[in-house]
């Protein structure tokens, strides 16, 4: 971690500007060769990054190659869970069918995927049915954006952080090859963990982005080290065992400190010029998405912890 932390205390923080994910996607590319690590790529992107849109976008993409090191660095990736019904396992249609001759057909809609206009690799959770005890029996699919069959539909841009584009897609029996369908249950294995390396990742990026915003405005050191600070201990629990309760139980208090961060910088802001303020004030509800689900798991892991700690 250490080369990381020297970037964003030493390279210029005078983020190019990024209006769009054309401009920003090249950008992160550089920065990958320099930082292979996700939880490195992820501070350095969000450091780089002119906005809290293209910060979130890095620590996303860096989430996925944590959870899937054999991602090609070149290809932006999307992860497809959602559908009408929600992301929930039990709820999830979308169908992966094997076929006499080998190989497999992909068919089913995902109705909210972030990125989902822009990306070349899709990382679809399909069902291969139920179990004898009547449980969605899922997989993780990998899928060229570019297969026939594939339709994917811009959705309106959403009122914060709207250039990060999101997107229906639509799966219309779409060859699949044996080697493309991942190994393991698609829940436990990868859409389950996910929603924890995400939240490491993504909070390094805007870590990250605030020691930019930080150092370009003359905000108070001590802030500045705190920002730091939190750095680490996302840095650190991004390379812990995400399917850890202690693991869990301390990402809440992580993402707590980093809600208290964000209470003392308020009056910063005031510092801060005119357009990246502007763009905080309307893209800072990004981070209270999900909020929902983070205490749920956070008192779950506690519950987890509690019988154990009691046989």
């Amino acid at each position: 971690m250490e080369s990381s932390l020297h970037f964003v205390l030493t390279a210029p923080a005078v983020p190019p500007e990024l209006p769009s994910v054309d401009t920003w996607w090249p950008r992160l590319l550089e920065l990958s060769v320099r930082f292979p690590a996700p939880a490195d790529l992820a501070l350095a992107g969000g450091f780089h990054a002119d906005r809290l849109g293209f910060a979130f976008a890095s620590g996303y993409q860096a989430a996925l190659r944590a959870l899937l090191p054999e991602l090609p660095s070149h290809a932006k990736a999307a992860l497809c869970a959602t559908e009408e019904g929600g992301a929930h396992p039990g709820v999830l249609q979308t169908r992966l069918e094997r076929e006499a001759a080998g190989g497999y057909r992909l068919s089913g809609r995902k109705t909210y995927v972030t990125l989902g206009t822009a990306a070349e690799r899709l990382l679809v959770v399909a069902s291969e049915g139920r179990d004898s005890e009547g449980r969605n029996r899922l997989r993780l699919v990998q899928v060229d954006a570019r297969s026939q069959g594939v339709t994917c539909t811009a959705l309106p841009p959403t009122p914060f952080v709207p250039e990060v584009p999101h997107a229906s897609v639509t799966f219309d029996g779409v060859t699949v090859a044996p080697e493309d369908v991942l190994p393991g249950d698609g829940y436990v294995r990868y859409l389950k963990p996910f929603r924890t390396v995400e939240d490491c990742h993504v909070h390094l990026a805007l870590l990250g982005w605030l020691i930019q915003v930080g150092r370009r405005s003359d905000w108070p050191q001590s802030v500045r080290d705190a920002a730091l600070a939190h750095a680490v201990t996302f840095h650190a629990l991004a390379k812990a065992d995400v399917s850890s309760s202690a693991v869990h139980v301390a990402l809440a208090g992580a993402l707590a400190q980093v809600g208290r961060l964000l209470d003392e910088v308020e009056a910063l802001w005031a510092r801060v010029d005119a357009p990246t303020r502007e763009r905080w004030e309307r893209d800072r509800r990004l981070l209270a998405v999900a909020g929902k689900a983070r205490a749920q798991r956070s008192e779950a892991a506690r519950r987890r912890l509690m019988e154990e700690a009691h046989g």
